[in-house]
């Protein structure tokens, strides 16, 4: 199969993949918390020693971008989308540290051709997201129109 260019057809229930990988600098962690999710223990190493959490961490919607970045940077399915109606059963289930490489490991888990449109189908795919210890830090599924090959 060519890699880049899988379409609805190419991936049926049960395919994997994995994405490459990306360092969360502090710097980062912290700027997006700034201009996005401005929580103390997102912001402040003491703050973030004093919470829950026993320091500094990235806000969940910073893994999450960084995830579907990484997706969207694997190539796998990008030229047959045709955008997605949501995400379901988004997890924040450990927590992400500056300094933390994450890396996203992605298995088909349904697929149906479309009844109305024979051009596309439905796929959903439960994203696993890894830390550098393989710890997964968070899950989600995302449910993709792809287009089917002609």
């Amino acid at each position: 199969m060519d890699v880049g260019g899988l379409y609805f057809d190419d991936m049926p229930v049960g395919y994997t993949y994995e994405t490459g990988r990306r360092t969360l600098p502090r710097d980062e962690v912290v700027g997006f918390a700034e201009k996005w999710d401005p929580q103390e223990f997102h912001l402040d190493e003491e703050a973030g020693r004093a919470s829950p959490y026993g320091g500094l961490i990235a806000s969940g919607f910073h893994t999450l971008v960084t995830a579907y970045r990484l997706t969207l940077e694997a190539g796998i399915w990008t030229e047959a989308s045709m955008g997605s109606p949501g995400m379901e059963h988004v997890r924040w289930l450990l927590p992400v540290r500056p300094g933390d490489t994450l890396r996203v490991k992605a298995t088909v888990t349904a697929s149906r051709p479309s009844a109305s449109r024979p051009d596309r189908g439905r796929t959903t795919i439960l994203y696993e997201v890894l830390n550098q210890k393989d710890e997964i830090v968070m899950s989600y599924n995302a449910i993709h129109i792809l287009r089917r090959r002609a």
